[in-house]
């Protein structure tokens, strides 16, 4: 089965509302006396694929804020080595539940309680799984929108019931996204046309904001086909951060993060700075996207709110087809690639070589 496909820009303009859907269904999922199975864990273990990988930098990063001993893997190695992995829960998270990797780790790790994070069911990768937290079958676009954005609020939600927290941070989530969305729209746009001539994009962030930099780069390359990278804020300052030259620099957060993209755009590097520090402000070489002080998690679905423009506006400015993707993978998936994927609701199917 697949989800319902929608463009890109209808995925962006009915983010706000679906993200609210979303925050609906996985509470009342988790309400359910089946996911005891999530306040048990001791050792919970974190896989994915893609997009899905990236999203794991949240939990990953809630969970070891209180304690929880935790980490993310790609599915491929869990696939190709599950002894070497101690956990006493696997959460695999693919949005179609169709990821062959992430479907071939849940096989090999059979000894153990699973639990999908999926958007669309039924699915294969629901029917290993003792738990199943879904989104509801959100309509979504194939370079996702919400699907990202509302996997991440459904992984905090998850590890918000394993750390035994009894308030979540996302009533408010509609409204803060569409504010997030205007904000991102009022600073991209003076920076867009000289952005889309850069020949790559470097996203550089720490902590749970690991999962917005890596989505920004796979956005930016899906979307508007430009190289990018994602980098661990310390990880760029030993080193990486030398290649600067005809680069777009997208830096998120509030420590050394506002010091390196002052760094970055003082020596005449174009960068967008993602943050809540309020004194940090715009010049010739520097973009300022300012989001309100909000928990960690929640941070990340603004940031990716802001990755989204940003990818669709350079894409605009490159003539670049959104929905046509290039490449299309048939061992990536369990079947191989369906037609439907490519789908647009109301328009013809994409076409994929």
């Amino acid at each position: 089965m697949s989800g319902t496909r929608i463009s890109f820009v209808e995925g962006q303009d009915g983010q706000p509302e679906a993200l609210a859907r979303i925050v609906t269904h996985v509470r009342r999922a988790l309400a359910a006396t089946d996911s005891d199975v999530l306040r048990g864990a001791k050792r919970p273990l974190f896989t994915g694929i893609g997009a899905s990988f990236a999203a794991l930098a949240v939990p990953v990063e809630v969970l070891r804020a209180a304690g929880v001993a935790t980490q993310r893997v790609l599915s491929s190695e869990i696939a190709d080595c599950a002894s070497g992995f101690d956990a006493d829960v696997l959460i695999g998270v693919s949005q179609s539940g169709r990821s062959s990797e992430t479907i071939a780790a849940f096989e090999a790790m059979n000894q153990v309680a699973r639990v999908a994070v999926l958007n669309v069911v039924p699915s294969p990768l629901a029917e290993l799984s003792a738990l199943v937290v879904d989104l509801g079958n959100e309509p979504d676009s194939y370079a996702s929108t919400s699907g990202f954005t509302g996997t991440v609020i459904a992984l905090d939600l998850i590890a918000g019931a394993i750390a035994g927290r009894t308030v979540d941070p996302w009533t408010d989530i509609a409204e803060l996204a569409t504010a997030a969305r205007d904000a991102a729209l009022a600073a991209v746009s003076p920076l867009s046309e000289r952005a889309a001539a850069c020949v790559a994009a470097d996203y550089v962030a720490s902590g749970a904001s690991r999962a917005s930099a890596e989505e920004g780069a796979l956005l930016l390359r899906e979307v508007a086909r430009i190289p990018a990278a994602a980098s661990a804020t310390r990880n760029y300052l030993h080193g990486e951060m030398e290649s600067a030259g005809q680069t777009l620099h997208v830096v998120f957060g509030d420590g050394r993060e506002v010091e390196l993209a002052r760094t970055l755009s003082g020596a005449g590097h174009l960068t967008l700075l993602v943050t809540s520090d309020a004194a940090a402000s715009s010049s010739a070489d520097l973009g300022v996207v300012r989001l309100p002080t909000v928990p960690a998690s929640v941070r990340v679905v603004l940031e990716t709110v802001v990755t989204q423009v940003l990818a669709g506006a350079l894409a605009d400015v490159r003539e670049v087809p959104i929905e046509a993707f290039v490449f299309a993978n048939d061992d990536t998936k369990q079947g191989g690639v369906n037609p439907a994927d490519f789908a647009i609701v109301g328009g013809a199917p994409q076409t994929v070589a």
